[in-house]
């Protein structure tokens, strides 16, 4: 071969290797793209009935915007109060405290915080909003983030578990995440709204009920599987017992019932898979069981932990009429209903008529289908457990005996409100919801196919929600917004508002929230043991100088003040740890408090907008 061969053929070659990588490049990038537009084709719907929820959540919660540190919820501002407070305290387990008993509330005792309905895990993720934003936006992000997350988790349980199609899983998540009940206890009650971890758990039962069945594939049980799932559920029941134990509890009632009606409508699976079942259960119970010895113990027997439920069962139960009742909330909904429940945060059973008529005649039509009795069955059993220990019919209390009045004082049940156990009818119902309107649309029957689709879709409008009222928040005084009261108290001390919060009136709790509880508080709104013989309380006893600036603040006037007063409020200051005493301007009855407390501790120093005693 020529010199000049041997070069061409050189740079052949190079010219060869060097052109190459780029049709490869081309290859692979295309193959993303390809691979990246056919997940779109394939999933846009379901991102479209995502981003439905999304703004139907914006819509229900946009009274809160655009912002929500000025605006509040009408009808429930005393718990949202609580509950900002909540989230500003849970901001310090993202900073490593993780203690269980907190003293920045009802100090020096402190706070149980899993007796309470606590967020904690809520709490802890949204850290970097709170600090940057202000817990109001927190809370106004949960709020409608809650019900727009439980909506898409049970959309996706309902299309990829139950195959259900994609416009019934949507009017049935829909029900599931916007249903008047829900609605309802979004008016501050945060711990029962994130129910988006419930899907999930349903998921993992029945992932290991198919893994379980030794006929489901020719190598028969799936051991892996089993042992995946288990492991995986008890790592959601333990991320759920603090976000809220009580969905947690109704949860796992609902799934007994159903996993009893379902084994019984078919005997020869049940008697297939339930050995294996079990066994993972068991695996389940014993992992979340281990990661939760302690908090549970804590809760149960630690500091503060109380020995019943502070809410009476008899009080908390639901009006039979309520269920054919349309919420006040809901847009077909009239004020005159709400006599039909204890308060417009548990409209829990007002499912309407028209949707009332729609399940008994989808469980009539269907009722062969073993899901659709096993729903039935136990949709049936937790509605009549929400009537309670004596029924309620049209708002009087009768002395008719309802099926929990066995299950009245017994531990972990009190703790959870009869008239709540209706919160679960929703997904029952919207299973039979999905199963109905699909059926429905693949029947013979041209009348079929129209009418009951569309009954379906009638009787769920009758229920669409409205927005959640709101109203204005009154301004934080400057005291507190600005930074202020660092000059009275320094950070992890103690501050005395006055007045101090109550479980009736918790408004001063907002002070602390603001600062991210900074600084502790005497007394306030939660449960502790300060009942008779050491039972549940809301909220605690009131010492002397607390009690009497209370009156003062409620009734004005200028009591007399004498050497024993003084004593007591040294005392009390003594007792409660505080270094301030503060009064803000925008008090009612202002003066006379302010000329009761320096006839207490002497002349008041004024810092911004607030009267202040130094008192440590």
């Amino acid at each position: 071969m020529t010199s000049t061969a041997r070069a061409a053929q050189s740079q052949a070659g190079q010219a060869a290797h060097s052109t190459t990588p780029a049709p490869r490049t081309t290859n692979v990038t295309g193959s993303v793209r390809t691979r990246i537009a056919s997940l779109a084709r394939s999933h846009a719907r379901d991102l479209a009935v995502c981003v439905a929820f999304v703004a139907l959540a914006a819509w229900v919660t946009h009274g809160l915007w655009p912002n929500p540190n000025e605006r509040v919820l009408a009808l429930n501002p005393e718990d949202q109060t609580l509950y900002e407070w909540f989230l500003a305290a849970d901001t310090k387990f993202a900073f490593g405290d993780w203690g269980l008993l907190t003293d920045r509330l009802n100090t020096p005792d402190g706070v149980n915080l899993l007796n309470n309905t606590t967020v904690i895990a809520l709490g802890t993720i949204f850290t970097p909003v709170t600090l940057a934003f202000g817990v109001p936006v927190t809370f106004a992000l949960i709020a409608g983030g809650n019900l727009a997350a439980t909506a898409i988790a049970w959309y996706f349980l309902f299309t990829r578990v139950l195959r259900g199609s994609r416009l019934a899983s949507a009017l049935g998540a829909g029900l599931c995440g916007f249903g008047p009940g829900i609605i309802s206890q979004n008016n501050s009650h945060l711990h029962m709204t994130a129910q988006w971890l419930v899907p999930v758990m349903v998921w993992l039962v029945v992932r290991l009920a198919r893994a379980a069945d030794p006929a489901a594939r020719p190598e028969g049980v799936d051991r892996r599987r089993v042992l995946t799932s288990a492991l995986w559920l008890a790592a959601v029941v333990t991320i759920q017992v603090f976000i809220g134990e009580e969905v947690l509890f109704l949860t796992a009632v609902t799934m007994v019932l159903l996993a009893i009606g379902y084994g019984l409508s078919r005997l020869a699976y049940a008697r297939r898979v339930l050995p294996t079942f079990v066994a993972g259960m068991l695996i389940a119970v014993s992992a979340a069981g281990a990661a939760l010895v302690y908090p549970l113990w804590f809760q149960f027997s630690g500091p503060g932990s109380v020995p019943n439920g502070v809410f009476s069962a008899y009080y908390f139960s639901a009006d039979l009429l309520s269920w054919a009742a349309i919420s006040p909330l809901s847009v077909l909904g009239t004020p005159e209903a709400a006599r039909l429940s204890t308060g417009s945060a548990e409209y829990n059973t007002f499912l309407g008529w028209p949707l009332l008529l729609v399940t008994v005649g989808s469980v009539i039509w269907l009722f062969r289908e073993p899901l659709v009795r096993a729903t039935a069955a136990a949709g049936i059993v937790m509605a009549w457990l929400s009537l309670g220990p004596k029924m309620v019919i049209d708002g009087e209390r009768t002395s008719i005996p309802g099926p929990y009045l066995a299950l009245v004082g017994l531990p972990v049940v009190e703790g959870a409100l009869p008239m709540r156990f209706a919160l679960v009818l929703l997904p029952l119902v919207a299973t039979l919801v999905v199963l109905v309107f699909d059926r429905a649309r693949a029947h013979v029957s041209r009348p079929v196919r129209l009418l009951v689709p569309a009954a379906v879709v009638v009787s769920l409008l009758a229920i669409f929600p409205k927005p959640l009222p709101t109203e204005e928040r009154p301004p934080l005084p400057q005291f507190i917004a600005g930074g202020h009261w660092r000059q009275c108290v320094e950070p992890g001390g103690v501050l005395v508002p006055v007045p101090l919060p109550t479980p009736p009136e918790p408004w001063a709790m907002r002070w602390a929230a603001a600062a991210d509880t900074e600084f502790g508080v005497p007394e306030g709104f939660f449960i502790g043991p300060y009942g008779r013989q050491g039972r549940a309380s809301m909220g605690t006893y009131k010492r002397p100088t607390s009690q009497l600036l209370a009156q003062v603040a409620k009734q004005g006037g200028r009591p007399a003040v004498g050497e024993p007063q003084r004593q007591a409020a040294r005392a009390d200051v003594a007792f409660w740890g505080a270094s301030c005493v503060a009064v803000a301007a925008d008090q009612p009855h202002r003066e006379d408090l302010v000329a009761t407390l320096e006839a207490l501790f002497g002349p008041s120093t004024v810092i911004a907008d607030a009267w202040t005693w130094k008192v440590g």
